[in-house]
């Protein structure tokens, strides 16, 4: 199972490293780059176009589709390695297995590891059982797994290509923003001027320093500034959406042109 939205350059690597799955589900929010022709002419996936509205919600369209029990999940910027296809299908042919599998990533600024700025511990359920498992309704974006069961862990690291180019992360970071403000709107939590300022900052220091971020040198201090941008998004957002008295829906990932627009919004 894998999302997409303009992924061309890296969902063609993606689809290959899946090649040994049963079933290859490709979810597509209407890409114009590209992407869906690729996966339409290709002969392993079933690619599906569907409206954006935010992860969770995409991602539990998606799991709808699929015909098997165990599902893997994956980006389409991320690669499973062949020793990690391996442990993935020993892991499901054996007897004792979990209801759900985390995943360890390697993070890729380009084509160079990072092995610092906060994400030395990062890991995600990506394999599990459909019967045993279903999205929250709690978060839209960072979604997460509900689990009817107990949870191991793989040895091998999935390879995540996070930062192809310094504006399309920082379009990535700023959308996320985006709909974490929605997640802390319809929790009732209130905007205030003092978190706008502390929790970026923090954000920033705490993964460029405390986490290490700097021993990564400039790949560091990029990935942990607009880390904290992110939060700050989240915050300037959170503002806006309670001056309009309504939450605004994200149904698109945000273009580079928008991005443009939203920074002199911010900067007003």
């Amino acid at each position: 199972m894998i999302i997409t939205y303009n992924e061309i350059g890296y969902i063609e690597r993606c689809i290959d490293s899946v090649s040994f799955a049963d079933e290859i589900i490709v979810v597509d929010s209407f890409s114009t780059d590209g992407t869906f022709q690729f996966l339409r002419n290709h002969s392993k996936v079933k690619a599906i176009q569907h409206p954006f509205e935010n992860f969770t919600a995409q991602k539990s369209f998606a799991l709808k589709q699929a015909s098997h029990d165990w599902i893997l999940f994956i980006d389409a910027d991320e690669i499973v390695s062949k020793s990690l296809q391996e442990e993935i299908l020993k892991t499901i042919q054996s007897e004792d297995t979990a209801a759900a599998y985390w995943f360890y990533r390697k993070f890729m600024y380009q084509n160079k590891p990072l092995g610092f700025s906060g994400w030395q511990t990062d890991k995600n359920h990506r394999l599990f059982r459909k019967s045993k498992a279903s999205f929250t309704n709690e978060k839209i974006v960072h979604e997460t797994l509900r689990i009817n069961g107990n949870s191991q862990c793989f040895s091998n690291k999935l390879t995540h290509y996070c930062f192809k180019n310094y504006q399309d992360y920082k379009a990535k970071m700023i959308h996320y923003g985006k709909l974490r403000a929605q997640e802390e709107l319809l929790k009732g939590k209130k905007f205030n001027y003092l978190k706008l300022i502390i929790k970026p900052a923090w954000k920033f220091f705490y993964n460029f320093v405390v986490r290490l971020g700097f021993l990564d040198l400039r790949k560091g201090f990029n990935v942990c500034y607009l880390n904290a941008l992110s939060v700050y998004t989240r915050y300037a957002e959170l503002s806006n959406l309670e001056r309009s008295k309504q939450p605004a829906v994200y149904t698109k990932l945000t273009t580079h042109r928008e991005l443009q627009l939203d920074e002199k919004r911010l900067a007003s």
